[in-house]
């Protein structure tokens, strides 16, 4: 846990609001609810390529990921 984020299993679980499913014009994607990221918290954390990178969510709602 790193200023109460709490990191979580990089293997993606087959949950409710968590499906593969094509649109189209498009390949397969991932999609993912926000619910799903945001179980328990209003920040996440992603790792990419060495580095991190916070997902949060604003007082109104809205998403901002920063470095």
């Amino acid at each position: 846990m790193r200023d109460g984020v709490n990191k979580v299993n990089t293997s993606l679980p087959e949950k409710k609001g968590a499906s593969v499913s094509p649109s189209p014009g498009d390949k397969a994607r991932l999609r993912l609810h926000s619910t799903t990221l945001f179980t328990h918290n209003r920040e996440v954390i992603i790792e990419h390529e060495g580095e991190e990178y916070r997902l949060r969510i604003t007082s109104k709602g809205k998403l901002i990921l920063t470095k």
